[in-house]
């Protein structure tokens, strides 16, 4: 079995440690923010014989915890969200240490057929000018980014498919709702509306998992895109 390094030890972190085996991996290293505070646990000695790290920890320690990564050129997948403001500087450091990186703003295998959806939706929509647009999403109330780093790419998705007029843009947080995303289109003659929803956060440690089994002899950065679409394993 493949030896698997955990940075961040949360509810995602658990769960992840739950379900490692049925994707071959024994879970070797656990760190949280006891063992690994201001990155003391990302070690040359805790991370020997490690094959893959999958890091899902908060937004103020993620861009620390993947530069002490890079350096040591352990494979990783990225789950946390919020810090993609630092992703060009993330880049280089991986690159500048022959590291890899899978990362997204959502590792749920239905959210990126999604994201397929609504970039083609918009591709349609952008010439007809009768039909405004708005993107919604409501999450828990602890998640600390709001827009999500998801709805955020539906937007960026839509921009790039030549979608220019204006997208009304919301969130939500309240109670224990683990994500809904929805795109719509509204002319003065119907609605059309795509929405997502995710029933618990299984979705999200299966679609890192897959891309842990992915990564390894890779180098460079890679969004779970390219796991699922474009580049053969």
């Amino acid at each position: 079995m493949r030896k698997l390094a955990l940075v961040g030890y949360g509810k995602m972190g658990k769960l992840l440690d739950q379900l490692a085996p049925e994707y071959g991996f024994e879970t070797v290293l656990r760190l949280d923010e006891v063992n690994n505070h201001a990155g003391a646990g990302i070690t040359a000695e805790n991370f020997q014989g490690v094959d893959v790290a999958i890091e899902f920890s908060t937004p103020s320690a993620v861009v620390d915890n993947l530069e002490r990564l890079a350096k040591l050129r352990i494979p990783t997948v990225v789950g946390t969200t919020g810090w993609s403001q630092h992703l060009p500087h993330v880049q280089k450091i991986v690159a500048d240490y022959e590291s890899a990186l899978v990362w997204s703003p959502n590792f749920s295998i239905g959210v990126n057929v999604f994201v397929r959806l609504v970039r083609e939706a918009a591709r349609w929509m952008a010439s007809e000018p009768s039909y405004g647009a708005w993107a919604w999403e409501i999450h828990h109330a602890t998640k600390k980014d709001a827009p999500s780093g998801t709805l955020e790419k539906l937007v960026a998705e839509m921009k790039s498919a030549g979608f220019n007029r204006r997208i009304d843009i919301s969130s939500n947080r309240a109670g224990s709702h683990p994500g809904t995303h929805e795109i719509g289109f509204d002319s003065p003659a119907d609605t059309i509306t795509l929405r997502h929803s995710a029933r618990n956060r299984e979705g999200f440690a299966r679609g890192a998992l897959r891309a842990a089994q992915w990564l390894p002899g890779r180098k460079g950065c890679f969004e779970f895109a390219d796991v699922l679409f474009e580049i053969p394993a």
